[in-house]
Order: structure tokens, then C-alpha cells, then sequence
């Protein structure tokens, strides 16, 4: 058997931080999603090996038992070691069948059950809420918005699973006796970043870019939400940088999807680099008369 460089797979350094190591498996994860990748073993392949990688490096009991065994299979090759030398039963823990995983994307290596197959089973951390098994999904941030579906192929046979509308990174999805030797199943979400928004539980935050002149006289403004574009009433003499609530129009709660948080705007003031002669003399004429 092969030993298998999760550091290496997620381009991380050995003493990465869960942030680090987290921020690495999602761009990997979106470069190569067999999603984004229609018909394309090679990058299905590497998708099941980053997520085989995360699910290690993600896990502080797991992550911990793999660099004993990285440190100790190291220091048997330094002293000139073959790798089917190793005493690799030392370290097994019994592994699973040959399981089908979801989106047909994350099987795992027979390094990786061999060496936590039994883990996933019997962990009482991250494989087990309910002595289950666990699989990442990666949604994006529209999908968590409004919810959405994802293909189970499992014991044989094809599931779709509802995400409700609401989840949030790690959120999990339990799927009744979908796992493993019928076990329960529990999809832990992963949503993609969107760039338009920051979010805060169910509330999220967004920023609008509005004229010096809309500010100074009042306005409107069109806001990005979740669910597409609306007007914001602007008052004259509003401040730059100024925060408007807009109350529900942020994410929907997952046991009650008619229920949003709110959705803060920041406005930033975009200032024109050229103005016309009347402008330039208006300007010019109203910044002579004292308040």
C-alpha cells in the first residue's frame, strides 16, 4: 500500500492552521468539481483526492493520528526502508466496503479506509452524531439562498436529497440509513463565498456604490439581495459610509424558510472624475454660500 501526502495534496505546509487548510480545500475543491468538470476522470479523481485529504486534515484526532504515522513512516524510510516493508497493519483500523459516495465523486482510497475506516464508524467527533457517516457537499451561496438537491448514489440505489434553504458552512444534512452497513448518512455543507455578500448567521451585509450628487440631493439606488435587485430610498444629506437596514432580506432560517434575517447596506461614495463646465461652475458656486 501506498502512503498517501494530504499536506502535499492540499499544497499546506505540515503546520498549517484549520483556516489555512480550509481556505486550500475550497479552491481546490471549486477548480476540480466534477460540476465544473462534465466527463473528466482525471479531475474527478483529484476531486476525491482533496476531499480525502480534508476530511484528515479538517479532523484534529484524525489529523493527529496521521502525522504519527507520517512521522513514523518518515523515519522508517530515512533509515532506508521499502515502502512494502512497512508495517502498515499497525496502523489499520479495519476499513469499509467498497461504498458508493455522494455525487459518485468522493470515494476514498483503500489507504484511507484502512487506516480510518473504522474511525468513521466508531468517532465520536465527526462520523458519529448519531453513529453515522459523514461526506462533504459543496453548494453555492444562490443554492443556500433558496435550497436545493443533490443526487445520492448509495447500497445500489439513486436518493435526491433536499438542502433546505438557510444552510451554512457546516451545516449537516442526516439522510437516514443512507451510510454504510445502514448507517445513517449526514451531508456536512460547504458554501461557496459569493463576493457580493458577507454574511453573519442569517443576516448579511452588502456594499452600494452611489454618486457624491445622490447622496447630497437624494435619490435612489438599485441594491444587490439575494433575490435580485431592489430600489433603496436615499434621503439628502446622507453620509458616505452610511449603514441602511433593509429587514428581511437576508438569509431564510433552515426550520423556518419564510423567516429571513436582514440584509445591511454600506454605502460608498463614488466620486466623479470629470465634470462638465455647468457642473464644475455649479459646484464652484455652491461651495462659495456658507452654511
Amino acid at each position: 500500500m501506498d502512503y498517501k501526502d494530504y499536506y502535499k495534496i492540499l499544497g499546506v505546509d505540515r503546520k498549517a492552521g484549520e483556516d489555512e487548510i480550509r481556505s486550500a480545500y475550497r479552491k481546490l475543491a471549486m477548480r476540480h468539481h466534477p460540476d465544473k468538470n462534465p466527463g473528466d476522470k482525471k479531475a474527478e479523481e483529484k476531486f476525491k483526492e482533496i476531499n480525502e485529504a480534508y476530511q484528515v486534515l479538517s479532523d484534529p484526532e484524525k489529523r493527529s493520528r496521521y502525522d504519527q504515522l507520517g512521522s513514523a513512516y518518515s523515519n522508517f524510510r530515512t533509515r532506508g526502508g521499502r515502502p512494502g516493508d512497512f508495517q502498515w497493519e499497525d496502523w489499520f483500523s479495519g476499513g469499509f466496503s467498497n461504498e458508493d459516495t455522494f455525487g459518485g465523486a468522493g470515494g476514498f482510497s483503500d489507504f484511507f479506509r484502512m487506516i480510518f475506516g473504522e474511525a468513521m464508524r466508531s468517532s465520536g467527533r465527526n462520523y458519529t452524531p448519531a453513529g453515522g457517516y459523514q461526506q462533504q457537499a459543496q453548494i453555492s451561496f444562490p443554492e443556500a439562498y433558496e435550497g436545493t438537491t443533490r443526487q445520492l448514489h448509495t447500497n445500489g440505489r439513486k436518493l435526491q436529497v433536499r438542502i433546505p434553504a438557510g444552510v451554512r458552512t457546516g451545516s449537516q444534512v442526516r439522510v437516514a440509513g443512507a451510510g454504510p452497513e445502514g448507517t445513517d448518512l449526514y451531508l456536512v455543507i460547504e458554501v461557496e463565498d459569493d463576493p457580493r455578500f458577507e454574511r453573519d448567521g442569517q443576516n448579511l451585509t452588502t456594499t452600494s456604490v452611489v454618486d457624491v450628487f445622490t447622496l447630497i440631493l437624494g435619490g435612489e439606488t438599485d441594491v444587490e439581495t439575494p433575490a435580485g435587485k431592489v430600489k433603496l430610498s436615499i434621503p439628502a444629506g446622507t453620509q458616505p459610509e452610511q449603514i441602511f437596514r433593509l429587514a428581511g432580506r437576508g438569509m431564510p432560517q433552515i426550520k423556518h424558510p419564510s423567516s429571513k434575517g436582514d440584509l445591511y447596506v454600506k454605502l460608498k461614495v463614488q466620486i466623479p472624475k470629470y465634470l462638465s463646465s455647468k457642473q464644475r461652475e455649479l459646484l464652484e458656486e455652491a461651495s462659495r454660500v456658507k452654511f
